[in-house]
C-alpha cells in the first residue's frame, strides 16, 4: 500500500509520517536492487544439506563456516548466517518470538510432477511437510516443507491449461 507516500509539488516523494513533503527524496530515487536474502540458521550444517537437497550447489567445507553466501540465477545471492555470528555484531539479537515465521522461500519445479517428486524426496529424508502438494486456486500445483530452522520453503509449478470444450 503506497497511501503513507505522497508527491510534493515539486514532485519530491514523501513518507507523510517521517518528513515533510518539501524534503529530499530518500531512498526512492536511489534505484535500490535486492540481492541477497539472508538467513539466521541454527546449525549450518543441517541448513545447508537441506537447501543442498533442494538443488543449491553449496561446496562441502562451507559447513563449519559462519556465514555462507551462494550466488543463484539470475545474480541474486542467498546467504546464511549462524546465530552466533549474528550476535557478534548485534548483542541484542534474539529469535522471534512465539515460533512464527517472518520470511519464507519458493522454489519453482519444472511441473507438478516435480512438486510431488520434490516433496516426497524432502519429506522422505526426514524434512518437516508442511503443506502437502495441492492445487492452489491461483493455478499452480504447490507444497510447503520446512528448513530445519522452521523457514517455510515453498516448491511450486504452474499446472497446465483447462482443456478447453469443442468448438459447437
Amino acid at each position: 500500500m503506497f497511501s503513507s507516500y505522497q508527491l510534493s509539488p515539486g514532485g519530491r516523494a514523501s513518507e507523510t509520517f517521517k518528513t515533510a513533503a518539501g524534503a529530499a527524496a530518500s531512498v526512492l530515487a536511489m534505484k535500490l536492487q535486492l540481492s541477497l536474502v539472508e538467513l539466521v540458521v541454527t546449525d549450518m550444517a543441517a541448513t545447508l544439506a537441506f537447501y543442498r537437497r533442494v538443488g543449491l550447489e553449496i561446496p562441502p567445507d562451507a559447513d563449519q563456516a559462519p556465514h555462507v553466501d551462494v550466488e543463484l540465477a539470475g545474480g541474486l545471492r542467498l546467504a546464511f548466517d549462524t546465530e552466533e555470528t549474528i550476535r557478534s555484531f548485534d548483542p541484542q539479537w534474539s529469535r522471534p518470538p512465539g515460533g512464527g515465521h517472518r520470511a519464507a522461500l519458493a522454489f519453482a519445479c519444472e511441473s507438478p510432477a516435480a512438486v510431488d517428486a520434490a516433496w516426497a524426496d524432502l519429506t522422505g529424508a526426514g524434512y518437516e511437510g508442511h503443506l502437502p502438494p495441492w492445487d492452489a486456486f491461483w493455478g499452480m500445483r504447490y507444497a510447503v516443507v520446512r528448513d530445519p530452522d522452521g523457514t517455510p520453503v515453498d516448491l511450486f509449478a504452474p499446472q497446465p491449461p483447462a482443456p478447453q470444450p469443442p468448438a459447437p
